[in-house]
């Protein structure tokens, strides 16, 4: 029984890895997937060594993280590493959700999948928060107090929530252990749930540039054609994320994070991490505060109903729906201005911006998304006759 067991897994590896086919047409935009996968891996080892030298009080964690920098062997090179590579793997998750949104990976039958990617990124965004606290720095404690404060407007139980996450009456130790203890657990739930991802992309096959199930057609095995392109575009993030840990490490973080934490001292411009400047360009670009963490949470949430909206799209891809195309772009474009207004001080005119970047972030989920691919249909049914 033993000798079957380990054959059936080996068969599993072999037809997951090996055999599985593959539509011969995707392109170096499939990599992020994989790439994906790598930098989890990367997280997970370097935050396990990392959690051996770190010790989780507010006297002494500060202290800690200079111990690991100045005294641990190599590190400064797992910090580094661990620090910028949570950027890479959201940039990676990124530009694989933008991927899907241009292809339509979130059409029927890969609905599952696709929503199983979102609650990802939404333990992602969970965990990096958590280690963002971490270091206890200036910005770190300020924006802890500031994220564990929304839960404040929700009605009746907002301040016991508030006290919940705390631990106490304010941001304190009790906060940082619960911090700690979940950002180490949460990115092995992650794991879990990309393994799921992977066993149901599987069970419907990958999508491809054309929108088309090819592969009943015309497929070819994964190795060695598709390893290769993953190896290739391997060495390509290997050389982008090396760049940052060995020439420019702190780049991609705040000053006021190396200022060990003051209660008594508020920085002049709180700001998160780049990944989650959209995020924030959304929230305080609402005045009530309710309805601005509504607005937050939702701006994720509101993928989840892709596959809804999408349901009875006849093309998949925006690569045959001219407008569906041009309002994408448009969205891109949304989004990634969304972050750099995220970044600037919430005065005029960039509250106004943000309001109205958001106003169109969520219409495209919704409205613009189903309509353009219904006039697009329409035009294409219309010159086929």
């Amino acid at each position: 029984m033993r000798i079957i067991k380990k054959n059936n897994l080996i068969n599993i590896l072999y037809n997951s890895g090996v055999t599985y086919p593959v539509s011969p047409n995707i392109t170096y935009m499939w990599n992020f997937g994989s790439l994906a996968g790598i930098c989890l891996i990367i997280q997970i080892i370097t935050g396990i060594f990392l959690a051996m030298h770190y010790t989780p009080h507010i006297d002494y964690a500060f202290l800690s993280v200079e111990h690991i920098m100045r005294d641990v062997n190599n590190g400064w090179l797992l910090r580094y590493i661990h620090a910028n590579g949570a950027s890479m793997f959201f940039l990676v998750v990124y530009l694989h959700l933008f991927r899907g949104l241009y292809y339509g990976s979130y059409i029927y039958p890969r609905g599952i999948i696709w929503n199983i990617g979102v609650i990802i990124l939404l333990l992602m965004i969970l965990t990096a928060f958590l280690g963002y606290v971490l270091p206890w720095g200036q910005m770190s404690f300020w924006a802890a107090t500031v994220i564990t404060n929304l839960a404040s407007a929700i009605p009746l139980i907002g301040n016991d929530i508030v006290i919940w996450l705390w631990g106490g009456f304010s941001v304190d130790n009790a906060t940082l252990n619960r911090f700690f203890s979940l950002h180490y657990l949460l990115p092995f739930v992650i794991l879990g749930l990309v393994f799921l991802h992977l066993f149901f992309l599987h069970e419907v096959g990958s999508s491809n540039p054309l929108g088309l199930n090819s592969v009943k057609i015309d497929s070819i095995p994964f190795t060695p054609y598709f390893t290769i392109k993953d190896l290739f575009g391997l060495v390509i993030f290997i050389i982008f994320f090396s760049y940052f840990i060995f020439f420019n490490p702190n780049l991609l973080g705040h000053p006021d994070n190396y200022i060990p934490a003051n209660p008594l001292v508020t920085p002049t411009h709180i700001v998160p991490e780049w990944y989650f400047l959209p995020f924030y360009a959304i929230l305080r670009c609402i005045p009530n505060k309710l309805v601005g963490v509504i607005a937050l949470v939702a701006s994720i949430l509101i993928l989840l109903l892709l596959p809804l909206i999408s349901r009875n799209f006849k093309i998949r891809t925006s690569s045959f729906t001219p407008l569906r195309k041009f309002i994408f772009w448009f969205f891109l474009s949304d989004c990634i201005l969304l972050a750099w207004l995220g970044g600037n001080v919430a005065e005029e005119p960039y509250i106004t911006m943000s309001t109205f970047l958001t106003l169109f972030y969520f219409f495209y989920l919704t409205f613009f998304l189903f309509f353009s691919n219904k006039i697009d249909e329409f035009i294409i049914r219309i010159s086929k006759k």
